[in-house]
């Protein structure tokens, strides 16, 4: 559980909450000493545990897509309003108060837990523990019975591409581009194990496709600049990558790789003072290294080690100044 949380929120984002933690510890321990002494402790104390909670709130809802915040905006916003008032507009009122919040925490799962399908959760059990067959045979099961929903089919070909079966998956892809054609999502998919097939001429046709479809998403521009490195394509890794910067991407480590291949599509290009601009934004974002090499560790990360592992080596490469900026030109 801890380390699947320092994924989520990268070292960076980790070391905030720990500091953060450590820092609400310390001032309570202190206050402790001098408790009896003071009216105004006990008041202080709870002010303390609340700023820290909002911190706490404030870094995973960052992490956070939009949908998402949504939701759990939903489900912490009310018991969080109703622990302020209790704590500090009406103290005579603070057992209330707090019981009501607690209410709401153990009742909003209990409404949607049954959101996801029973199926969906056995198949997640299986995939938790690699158990990539089971959980395809799982997926069959439900696609039997409902054909025509194309989430199902995502669910699967993720499945697969975890599972290294990268024909089933482009199978997968392709059923759902017959069932949404509007929806860029499934030649994302496509794209992506292409790409990940070493297939980049395919993979650029369906990123295109994604792109036209999607062109305010800065996912689409990323994996079409993604793919045109592989094809040495240095202008469009420029033109899609700066596109994709410019819709704000919104973590860390994506921006680390968009500035490595912009700096490797400047070197190629011999325009040497657009990559020492790339690399001092590379060094900005060395966080983001980090939070690779923490998600590349996971056993199911196999796949995604195949695509960027040799990307993320050079980087580190550069930044440790074992490599250069006229090495990049020939890579």
């Amino acid at each position: 559980m801890i380390s699947r949380i320092q994924i989520f929120l990268g070292p960076t984002y980790s070391r905030v909450l720990v500091a953060s933690l450590a820092i609400t510890g310390l001032i309570s321990l202190v206050l402790n000493v001098v408790v009896n002494q003071y009216a105004w402790v006990r008041p202080l104390q709870s002010l303390i545990v609340i700023v820290f909670l909002l911190i706490v709130m404030t870094i995973f809802f960052i992490r956070l897509s939009a949908e998402e915040r949504g939701h759990w905006a939903a489900v912490l916003v009310p018991p969080i309003i109703a622990v302020l008032i209790g704590l500090l507009l009406a103290p005579h009122l603070a057992i209330l108060f707090i019981g009501l919040a607690v209410g709401w925490l153990v009742a909003i799962p209990l409404i949607t837990r049954n959101r996801m399908p029973i199926e969906y959760r056995q198949a997640v059990k299986h995939l938790r523990k690699s158990e990539y067959a089971e959980a395809v045979k799982v997926m069959d099961t439900v696609i039997a019975g409902d054909p025509n929903h194309a989430y199902h089919y995502k669910f699967r070909a993720e499945v697969n591409r975890l599972w290294g079966k990268l024909k089933p998956a482009v199978r997968d892809y392709q059923k759902m581009t017959q069932l949404t054609p509007d929806s860029p999502v499934g030649f994302n998919g496509l794209a992506e194990v292409y790409l990940q097939d070493h297939n980049y001429e395919l993979a650029q046709e369906s990123a295109r496709t994604a792109n036209k479809l999607a062109p305010d998403d800065w996912v689409t521009f990323y994996n079409l600049g993604m793919i045109e490195d592989r094809l040495k394509q240095s202008n469009g890794v420029v033109e899609h990558l700066q596109k994709a910067l410019d819709l704000k991407v919104p973590d860390t480590r994506h921006r680390l790789l968009i500035y490595f291949y912009l700096l490797r599509a400047y070197a190629r290009l011999g325009q040497t003072a657009k990559a020492d601009e790339m690399l001092a934004q590379l060094k900005k974002h060395v966080s983001g290294l980090e939070e690779w090499q923490t998600i590349l560790k996971n056993d199911q990360a196999a796949t995604l080690r195949d695509v960027i592992g040799d990307d993320l080596q050079i980087a580190y490469e550069l930044l440790d100044g074992d490599l250069k900026i006229e090495d990049m030109r020939l890579a």
